[in-house]
């Protein structure tokens, strides 16, 4: 099969894999947003920060690392695995006994017991961030289709069975473990791939001159995400931290499920071609192109219906979230942008360009968001648009040099389908005055929305449409074969 082919089915098995999980994630989050408060959401997203910090150790190094090498083997696999188990037990070791200090810091003794049951998913997650190097490495995306599916349909059923039996913040807990665990599981039994009784502590240093970089910049990115919300939990009240986390969730639903998907296939397809400078600007620019095509009219549509599509899918009590999840949606536009631009760069083996790249951002996305720190919540949401806008020219300079493909060109590529959706979002606006329930309302927009999208996209055959019309046309037919 063709670099090109199992770039097309690649995307065809992760988008299917994204969307499938996303829109059961999204019935989950639905059904225990019901049965639980939104401090409950509000504690275990503050326990979540010190996961994602410690985690940040065992899945931004020797993972993009085994990706990134062209020749990886047996070797370097199993000593990347028993590596990364050994580490990630010392990092539970660590915020296990961290637990204390942060329960006093943030005056919630529920803290302690709640996060070293959750510190267990870090080890658990050393052990599936081999696994999923090793699918993305052969572009097996078929094996996560599977293993994202079981997963989050397993979890979400113990998640709303403890939730409706009364667990609360716990139910939320075992959600998460479960999902991991269920995640390895199933990879287990459809990878053939196992660690073997060998160790090459040499071959790691080799990974290290690479992933040391992945890691910093790693941590640079997730900790400027995760400040957010340790300012947020502090400064403010969990619910404010909850109504913050649960705006910013279905904006960041949308996205996953595209952007994950584009980005997690380009890394390795390019780092394939890593020495084909034209082969490399050509899956940018595509990725870009149809990206934005279908990510950027979704996101528009759910600002512009975000009240009423809260007060219908999560009832009155979480409406001070609306202002959030606007904000957040133009925000989670510019990302896949962001993420391909940083592909680009990983794949060509240019970790040091990531690394001064993440700390020049996040120095000044730091210090902007402790300026406004105690000006309110929603400020600090405007920062973080700010910021993004920003780190969109600081991402795309790269590829200027690397590749010849600079913020100017890619703009001039995406703005078709930016004013294409900012006319679509002037529809579905002006829709929401007329004077109908909450249920027939969102349908209409809805309705208004794709068809001024797809009927402008039709008419003017516009080229993202016809590219990925043609995408599905192929892959169907190879299928049919």
């Amino acid at each position: 099969m063709s670099n090109r082919e199992n770039l097309v089915s690649g995307l065809f098995w992760q988008f299917g894999e994204r969307f499938g999980a996303q829109a059961m994630s999204f019935v989950i989050s639905l059904i225990l947003a019901r049965l639980l408060i939104p401090e409950d959401y509000g504690l275990v997203a503050l326990l979540l920060v010190f996961i994602a910090l410690a985690n940040v150790f065992v899945t931004s190094s020797f993972g993009s690392a085994l990706i990134q090498k062209k020749n990886a083997d047996e070797l370097d696999f199993s000593s990347v695995f028993y590596f990364n188990v050994a580490f990630s037990l010392i990092l539970f070791g660590i915020v296990y006994a961290c637990a204390p200090a942060i329960a006093v810091y943030y005056h919630s003794p529920l803290v302690v017991p709640t996060l070293r049951v959750l510190a267990l998913r870090i080890p658990l997650i050393a052990v599936s961030n081999v696994q999923h190097a090793y699918v993305s490495k052969h572009m097996m995306f078929k094996k996560y289709f599977f293993s994202t599916l079981a997963g989050t349909l397993v979890s979400g059923v113990v998640g709303i069975a403890l939730a409706y039996l009364g667990f609360g913040v716990w139910a939320l807990v075992v959600n998460y473990l479960v999902h991991t665990v269920m995640d390895i599981c199933v990879l287990f039994f459809t990878v053939k791939w196992r660690p073997k009784w060998m160790f090459s502590w040499q071959r790691l240093q080799h990974l290290i001159g690479y992933g040391w970089k992945m890691v910093a910049a790693g941590f640079l990115e997730v900790g400027y995400n995760e400040l957010r919300t340790l300012i947020i939990g502090k400064v403010y009240s969990s619910g404010d931290l909850a109504y913050y986390n649960k705006g910013e969730s279905f904006p960041r639903l949308v996205i996953d499920t595209i952007n994950t998907s584009i980005s997690g296939v380009l890394f390795p397809a390019m780092s394939r071609e890593q020495d084909n400078r034209e082969a490399i600007r050509a899956m940018v620019k595509r990725g870009i192109k149809t990206s934005t095509y279908l990510l950027t009219p979704l996101l528009v549509g759910m600002a512009m219906v975000a009240k009423p599509f809260v007060v219908l899918l999560l009832t009155e009590k979480w409406l001070p979230c609306v202002p959030y999840l606007q904000v957040f949606c133009f925000v989670y536009i510019l990302i896949p942008l962001q993420t391909i631009n940083i592909q680009t760069i990983k794949s060509t083996g240019r970790s040091d360009f990531y690394l001064i790249l993440q700390t020049v951002k996040k120095v000044v996305s730091v210090a902007a968001l402790l300026l406004v720190m105690h000006k309110g919540v929603m400020m600090i949401s405007i920062v973080v648009l700010i910021i993004a806008i920003l780190e969109f020219f600081i991402n795309t300079y790269p590829n200027y040099i690397l590749i010849g493909y600079g913020p100017l060109k890619q703009l001039q590529d995406v703005m078709p389908n930016l004013l294409l959706s900012t006319v679509m979002g002037g529809a579905v606006y002006l829709t929401g005055y007329l004077p109908l329930p909450v249920l027939p309302l969102l349908c209409i927009q809805i309705l208004v929305g794709l068809g001024v999208y797809g009927g402008v996209s039709v008419l003017f055959r516009m080229e993202s449409y016809t590219f990925s019309k043609e995408v599905i046309k192929q892959f169907v037919a190879r299928k049919q074969i």
